[in-house]
């Protein structure tokens, strides 16, 4: 099994994705199972609230998980890419979706039905012990970050965000580091719990401060030192 470990505890990383967990045996037979899919970017994988019928387990391209309140406010709540699985929530529970995800770029994936899933994970206890590790994995996740974005300002929390997505999807070149994924200023706004008027002003701030620079849907990081010392001190 390829899987990288989390050099804070010993145990795996939540970025670690669902397939990259499980033995190349069960990884196979688990992809057989399915149907292969593609989507087109902006495309809608799954919405939220509707009926759960399947699981999909991404092979190629990335995704971005969003969920809407009842006023409207659009929240960013992760990203899934290659090897990640999306939907066991749903599947599990037999609840509606939790959340809406659309396809960021091209995404090719395998659509397992819900009923041939259970079925696997019920003659399968490594696969379900893998499946509850992720899960323990993202909530751990999930609970760090509400803890730490509550003790940040928002410029606080947009440096950090742009910093650990120069980590994950950072392609770095001669002007700079380049994040891969087209996010819109929207998307950023919903990740740090923040308005898009709040996101604009502070990518112009560091437009200003020569720190990013910005075009429609990309991301151009070329002084990562002010993000970090923003990110320790808010100045």
């Amino acid at each position: 099994m390829t899987a990288a470990y989390s050099l804070s505890d010993g145990g795996l990383d939540d970025r670690v994705p669902f397939l990259a967990r499980l033995e190349s045996e069960d990884r196979s037979a688990l992809l057989a199972l399915g149907v292969a899919l593609t989507f087109a970017p902006r495309m809608v994988v799954v919405h939220q609230n509707e009926p759960s019928s399947h699981v999909l387990l991404i092979v190629r391209g990335w995704t971005k998980v969003t969920a809407s309140a009842a006023n409207g406010y659009e929240a960013l709540l992760a990203l899934r890419g290659p090897g990640d699985i999306i939907g066991e929530s749903s599947a599990l529970t037999g609840r509606p979706r939790s959340a809406t995800v659309t396809a960021l770029e091209q995404v090719g994936a395998v659509a397992v039905e819900r009923e041939g899933f259970t079925d696997f994970l019920n003659g399968s206890p490594a696969v379900s012990f893998a499946l509850l590790g992720l899960t323990s994995d993202r909530t751990r996740t999930a609970d760090r970050r509400r803890l730490e974005f509550a003790s940040m300002s928002v410029r606080e929390r947009l440096a950090a965000l742009l910093l650990d997505l120069a980590r994950t999807h950072g392609k770095r070149t001669e002007a700079g580091i380049e994040l891969s994924l087209p996010l819109s200023k929207q998307e950023l706004a919903g990740s740090v719990g923040a308005s898009r008027e709040m996101v604009q002003r502070l990518l112009k701030e560091l437009r200003d401060r020569g720190a990013v620079s910005t075009g429609r849907r990309t991301l151009l990081i070329m002084r990562p030192d002010i993000l970090r010392r923003i990110g320790r001190s808010g100045v």
